[in-house]
């Protein structure tokens, strides 16, 4: 039985590192297994640090503020995803613009809380609650060059309507922690 090794990098809380860990982590799904190979953060004070390792999962930390630039961050990131033989870096709230470097170089997605193409970048969680849209949404789509502009893989939408932006939140979060493992493993499949 063949090994898919996969990358999680991640920012803060860690809510999406822990489930994916959970449904993903060491199980089986047709004729291979997912190891998480590698957790890496670039915040040292993340709390997703605290979830991995109940899981048995140390983090990497690669602090972006030790780096002259982008570059060297994303240089020094792609070593720790090459070094543990990754097969596939899957973002879960990373909060970093990759350059190039990364992109190139490497086969990743990422979980947006918006109906992609509207509300790319930050504070997209925010701007989707506040729109004049009926729904609200989740998207995962590959990582490329262009700021949440690879192409979507995955998509789910809610009517969004009476509802409170807490609500609101706990519903994007629930949505995320059902699709982002899916679609994970849908890609490992085509790899």
């Amino acid at each position: 039985m063949s090994v898919k090794k996969i990358a999680i990098l991640f920012s803060g809380e860690g809510t999406n590192l822990e489930n994916l860990i959970k449904k993903l982590h060491n199980r089986v799904f047709d004729s291979f297994k997912v190891e998480v190979a590698l957790s890496l953060t670039n915040n040292p004070n993340a709390n997703g640090i605290k979830r991995a390792l109940k899981y048995g999962i140390e983090t990497v930390i690669v602090d972006h503020r030790d780096f002259e630039d982008r570059e060297s961050f994303d240089e020094r990131v792609v070593k720790e995803i090459r070094d543990r033989g990754c097969d596939l870096a899957v973002l879960a709230g990373f909060m970093r613009i990759l350059t190039p470097i990364f992109t190139e170089n490497i086969k990743a997605l990422n979980i947006h809380p918006s109906l992609l193409p509207l509300f790319k970048g930050a504070n997209a969680l925010e701007r989707s609650f506040k729109s004049d849209m009926k729904v609200g949404g989740v998207s995962v789509h590959k990582v490329t060059s262009e700021l949440d502009g690879g192409e979507i893989l995955s998509q789910e939408c809610f009517n969004k309507e009476g509802m409170s932006f807490e609500e609101f939140e706990n519903k994007i979060h629930q949505i995320e922690h059902r699709i982002y493992p899916k679609t994970v493993i849908k890609v490992l499949k085509s790899l």
